[in-house]
């Protein structure tokens, strides 16, 4: 045997026999296990509808505009989509269309008609005054202008994040609160908040990112640094779903899962054991339990890898302090040879002779 080996071997006698240290990691605290058959928990086979959404940051929301009008009058800017249809213009150059109001508040016609300014303006005025330009170049023009679409709209459709203090931003029409809403009830809000801007407006709202409604995957690394994940509620999840999104269990997990659940009381704690190979290898759908927002599937470590893992760590020090007694003390007996070699004179050391 070695006598790095004999030295380890001695010293783990010692430790182990006569201090009686082993490595130790905390339980986790006592907990009283909820039996499958009390009460309804939904599993696999009978699940259960999660409540009505409310809506909480850090949320996405879809909101479409289904009726958006500027209250009357309504002066134009920048951004606004007008309908213009000209009756009497040119053969080869009509007048028929959508037109934007371009940067400066101008509404671009085409050659040979040139453009007309209609920044502040109604859609009365614009129709005056697009009469009165093609005029000068048309005998009889007939002109009708409709607004199609505000620049407004654009700010109130499309993905909108909650934020921390629980709004969303419409952009130039300010922010409406909507944390702790239905759907519904901020629907009504944000149509609330607009109809003082716009003329009876009607939006539809959609959740595009459940963000806020989640569930945690906590693994024990057998000493090696514990790992969580967080994953959206879909309201179809089960343990075994869960399991699946982290890529089965690794050589440091044990078969032992419980969910733990939140209670509205710090004292009680809900645990719900998971029988692995039942719901695996049979199965078997008793303790395939529907996963509900907050809760916690524990995969508990492997106890023999975590022992293993911890005497690595208590005899890594003693491994280095002996490589490197054994290391200095070849090194000095190989020099104390060659001095010896040499006839005793240190000043003859690497001299060859």
């Amino acid at each position: 045997m070695r006598p790095l080996q004999c030295l380890l071997t001695i010293t783990v006698l010692g430790v182990f026999c006569g201090c009686h240290y082993y490595p130790k990691r905390e339980a986790p605290p006592p907990f009283d296990p909820i039996p499958p058959q009390a009460g309804f928990l939904p599993r696999e086979l009978n699940k259960t509808v999660l409540p009505i959404y409310t809506i909480e940051p850090p949320d996405i929301l879809v909101i479409e505009g289904l009726h958006i009008l500027p209250k009357a009058p309504y002066h134009l800017r920048t951004g606004d989509v007008l309908g213009i249809q000209v009756t009497g213009t040119l053969p080869d150059a009509p007048i028929m269309g959508p037109y934007q109001v371009q940067p400066g508040g101008v509404v671009n016609l085409g050659p040979p008609y040139g453009s007309i300014n209609v920044a502040g303006k109604t859609i009365e005025e614009v129709q005056t005054i697009l009469e009165q330009h093609l005029k000068m170049q048309l005998q009889m023009p007939v002109v009708s202008v409709s607004l199609v679409e505000i620049s407004g709209q654009q700010q109130i459709a499309g993905q909108h994040l909650v934020k921390s203090d629980g709004t969303v931003t419409l952009g130039s029409y300010g922010s409406v609160p909507v944390v702790g809403l239905t759907l519904e009830d901020a629907k009504h809000a944000i149509e609330e908040h607009l109809s003082r801007f716009l003329d009876q407006p009607e939006v539809a709202v959609d959740v595009f990112a459940f963000n806020s409604k989640v569930y945690y995957i906590v693994t024990e690394g057998a000493g090696l640094g514990d790992g969580v994940t967080k994953w959206p509620i879909t309201g179809n999840d089960t343990v075994l779903d869960a399991i699946a999104n982290i890529q089965g269990l690794t050589e440091v997990s044990s078969k032992k899962i419980w969910i733990a659940r939140p209670v509205p009381h710090a004292e009680q704690v809900q645990i719900l054991p998971v029988d692995w190979t039942a719901i695996t290898a049979q199965a078997a759908a008793e303790t395939n339990y529907q996963i509900m927002p907050g809760d916690r599937v524990f995969v508990a470590e492997d106890k023999m890898v975590a022992l293993d893992t911890g005497l690595g760590k208590f005899l890594a020090p003693f491994e280095r302090a002996m490589g490197f007694t054994l290391l200095s003390t070849n090194t000095a007996t190989r020099l104390s040879g060659k001095v010896l070699r040499g006839g005793g004179n240190p000043g003859n050391f690497g001299s060859g002779n």
